[in-house]
């Protein structure tokens, strides 16, 4: 299994369960203009059967700090040779470190926020190695946080790029627009994944880059190197 850590395109499900373990040096979001900016680790799992599948992922960096957790809930609606589509829904806690003051003392702790989102994802094989798609999620917040979130992309993927012997690539670019309540941004990203046929180890690099944005504070340009293991 060749995992990366960005559920945009449609896949087809295999029953049983498939995870993987990805290693980062920074830790990218969901949404890729949103990073940690320190080093994590995921757990990517996906226990399906048949049309459905239960997939957690579970994110943290490395001193142990939990970052994220997701529990998607997802539904193969359409699933031929060209077309396919994906819906899916999740609960998720975001959590962040905060400074409080216990008795005169300043402690930092975790604080954790809540949300709702759902999914939708279509995609369209053009031949063996060319897949394009689009991806729309939409989430909503019940804490201090961003009360709306919208995120669609636009995206394709060059599969199986044969380099030398046993070594091939997986090329995925895209453009995404995203909205937080009433601010706006526009972004394009590529991720490249470097695999051995026949072998559970990937290595993926991802480049964001902003457009025009103007949701703050973030970054105008992050990239990070993931180390994946499937099994």
């Amino acid at each position: 299994m060749l995992a990366v850590p960005f559920p945009y395109s449609g896949q087809v499900l295999r029953e049983g369960i498939q995870p993987s373990e990805p290693l980062t040096n920074n830790g990218i979001s969901l949404i890729p203009s949103f990073s940690l900016g320190d080093p994590a680790a995921f757990f990517l799992g996906k226990f399906a059967r048949k049309r459905f599948s239960v997939e957690p992922d579970i994110r943290f960096s490395l001193q142990g700090r939990p970052w994220t957790l997701l529990f998607w809930f997802r539904y193969q609606a359409v699933d031929n040779e060209r077309f396919s589509l994906r819906v899916g829904a999740h609960p998720a806690l975001n959590f962040r470190t905060a400074t409080v003051l216990d008795n005169g003392v300043e402690k930092t702790i975790n604080s954790a926020r809540r949300f709702l989102a759902a999914e939708l994802a279509p995609s369209f094989k053009i031949s063996e190695k060319i897949q394009v798609g689009a991806y729309y999620l939409t989430s909503w917040g019940f804490d201090d946080t961003s009360k709306r979130v919208n995120f669609v992309t636009l995206n394709s993927t060059l599969s199986d790029l044969d380099l030398a012997g046993r070594l091939y690539m997986v090329l995925s670019p895209q453009v995404f627009y995203l909205s937080q309540d009433a601010l706006h941004g526009y972004y394009s990203t590529l991720t490249a994944t470097l695999a051995l046929r026949n072998c559970p180890v990937s290595i993926s690099a991802l480049f964001n880059k902003a457009i025009d944005t103007d949701i703050l504070p973030e970054e105008d340009f992050i990239w990070s190197l993931t180390l994946t293991y499937g099994f």
